[in-house]
């Protein structure tokens, strides 16, 4: 009996069509951040569970993909570990490592392991693939490719503009409608020091960060549930509520946290890179929203969020500005900011409005048609000329009817066939088929 296959719930293969399309748009998101001065670099799959716990709160760490010891790794279990059915326990037993959740901390771990020999500030970017163990759905997905680019040494909200500008660009040459979402953890922790619930920052950070998607009930009720007062909910609810104009909110705002030194250092900060986006035109709609709060443990400062304006799915790209992420691997004063592009769901974006460029379908540019072994060689010869100047070309390898290999090029969305017959070859003059047009 045959051995059914299949790959794990939340991947997926690709097939050619599909790696060109993915490729097309790792691409364009190079482009952009070479265009910036940020160069490449790769971490490993894997992490020390070490180096990743405790850097993406409680559900973050629930979500990290735990890699088994090699060998023997039960011999490290005793039966009262087995007894207690202490799972952290067991885990901290049998497994060292992780699969990478985000790159953003596998780059902190880079840049304290590499401290000497990078110049600060170091802009980096990265394309690699990392893991959540997380419920499989729509736009979510357990592997998928994240695209980050960061500058780590420096505090200068010219950096946060700087990427704003990168996200722009990048999505103005994918072709696709966005708004960019800014916020401020230090305008979150100021509402949180108002309402008298600064202890408990972090669960309303994480319960705000849901209401897109659960909606405002659910929030309250979580809230409630992290054990905060009505009279804090009360508070808060004007600031989930309020209408998103930029202008509008940083008037409430400033008379709402008057008070609070931390609050009032995160609008200084949003005002002063609005200051620089109204100094240029944008295709992208820019906008405070007070509702942002990305549940990432690690950010301090301004934070990022962008959504496609025509397709319903997740954001497809966020990030923002970390202070203190180095400082748990022993490197202190080292600030940082970045954002990530998710090309998992900017393909799944694409897909839907049907706007990758023809182009993007394209591997081969030539192909010759093949009579036989005489019209072959010559073939060969003029396909090896074509290499040489830039064209990807193919000779298809055996004789066959002109249908068969017509057929061919149309199914590889190759845009020219070269037809180098008997009579062609001793005229001198190849002919070729445009199948985009039709035209010989």
């Amino acid at each position: 009996m045959a051995t059914q296959v299949s790959i794990p719930k939340g991947t997926r293969d690709f097939g050619p069509e599909e790696m060109t399309k993915r490729n097309y748009i790792f691409n364009t998101i190079k482009t952009v951040f070479n265009k910036y001065g940020y160069s490449p670099i790769e971490t490993p799959a894997m992490e020390t569970l070490a180096t990743l716990m405790g850097k993406y709160g409680e559900e973050g760490d629930k979500l990290l993909f735990k890699i088994l010891n090699s060998g023997n790794y039960l011999n490290k279990i005793e039966d009262t570990d087995l007894d207690e059915n202490n799972l952290a326990k067991i885990t901290n037993k049998i497994s060292e490592k992780g699969l990478r959740y985000d790159l953003t901390v596998p780059f902190a771990r880079f840049v304290v392991q590499h401290r000497n020999e990078i110049t600060f500030p170091f802009k980096r970017y990265q394309i690699q693939p990392v893991w959540r163990a997380d419920k499989p759905q729509k736009g979510r997905y357990r592997e998928f490719f994240q695209c980050d680019v960061d500058v780590i040494g420096s505090k200068s909200l010219l950096n946060e503009f700087e990427l704003i500008q990168i996200i722009d660009e990048v999505f103005k040459k994918l072709d696709i409608n966005v708004t960019i979402k800014i916020n401020n953890r230090k305008i979150l922790a100021g509402i949180a020091e108002v309402i008298g619930e600064s202890d408990k920052f972090i669960p309303i950070t994480v319960a705000i960060d849901k209401i897109e998607k659960a909606g405002l009930e659910k929030v309250i009720s979580d809230l409630k549930e992290k054990g905060l007062s009505d009279n804090a909910i009360n508070k808060l609810k004007p600031v989930l509520e309020i209408k998103r104009n930029t202008k509008k909110s940083i008037y409430f705002l400033e008379g709402m946290l008057s008070e609070s030194e931390t609050g009032m250092k995160g609008i200084e900060e949003i005002k002063k890179v609005f200051s620089y986006t109204n100094m240029f035109e944008f295709k992208a709609n820019i906008e405070l929203d007070l509702s942002l709060a990305r549940g990432l443990n690690y950010y301090t400062g301004a934070i990022f969020e962008v959504k496609s304006d025509d397709v319903e799915i997740g954001s497809i790209c966020g990030g923002g500005r970390y202070d203190n992420l180095t400082e748990v691997f022993g490197m202190k004063d080292i600030s940082g900011v970045g954002v990530s592009f998710g090309a998992d769901r900017i393909y799944d974006v694409m897909s839907q409005l049907d706007n990758f460029p023809k182009e993007a379908n394209k591997t081969t540019d030539v192909l010759f048609v093949n009579f036989g072994a005489n019209e072959e060689a010559k073939c060969l010869e003029i396909a090896n000329d074509l290499r040489a100047n830039g064209l990807s070309c193919e000779v298809f390898p055996q004789k066959a009817k002109l249908d068969k290999q017509f057929k061919y090029a149309n199914n590889k969305n190759i845009p020219f066939v070269i037809v180098l017959g008997e009579e062609e070859i001793k005229s001198g003059k190849p002919a070729v088929k445009n199948m985009i047009t039709g035209q010989q």
